[in-house]
């Protein structure tokens, strides 16, 4: 992979670790397999951000942060990828898990349930935590597995293609 442009558009290791909300890591930060840039760390991150990603929480960067410094992958990819889900696909991906979690569990997906503003989700929410939350894992795990596999293979590819460049 062109680490060259990765690196461009990330912002370097010293910034990352004088970040306010990433202080609680302290001197976990400072390990350098968190800011290494190889095949394995990059498809790993994506992995860990993409299954976080599905995690219905607002501190979604701060767990792809302490899964990425648990798991020991690039730190600002993981945290990066997070951004998969955002205010315009957000509404979309989870109705996609409550669909899913509501076809394992052999429910039928009710889509009046199920509607794309804060106060209907809360008031719904006892009727469709189970389905929801388990279409989130699914789905998490799914796309985290996806990620890590295209990931790896785009490397590799990229590795391949530069290669045979170099023979002529």
């Amino acid at each position: 992979m062109p680490k060259r442009i990765i690196k461009k558009y990330f912002p370097d290791h010293k910034t990352i670790r004088e970040h306010k909300h990433l202080q609680i890591f302290g001197d976990l930060l400072h390990d350098q397999n968190l800011w290494h840039l190889n095949r394995r760390s990059f498809a790993g991150a994506i992995a860990v951000g993409l299954f976080v990603a599905f995690i219905p929480l607002p501190t979604q960067m701060i767990i792809a942060a302490a899964a990425a410094i648990v798991i020991r992958v690039n730190l600002p990819i993981s945290v990066a990828t997070v951004w998969v889900t955002n205010p315009l696909t957000m509404p979309p991906m989870f109705y996609a898990a409550y669909w899913v979690g509501a076809f394992i569990m052999n429910i039928p997906p009710d889509s009046s349930t199920f509607e794309f503003s804060l106060d209907a989700a809360l008031s719904s929410l006892g009727e469709i935590w189970q389905p929801f939350l388990l279409g989130c894992l699914v789905l998490g795990i799914v796309s985290s597995g996806i990620g890590y596999i295209s990931a790896r293979g785009l490397w590799r590819w990229i590795v391949v293609k530069r290669w045979s460049n170099r023979k002529g």
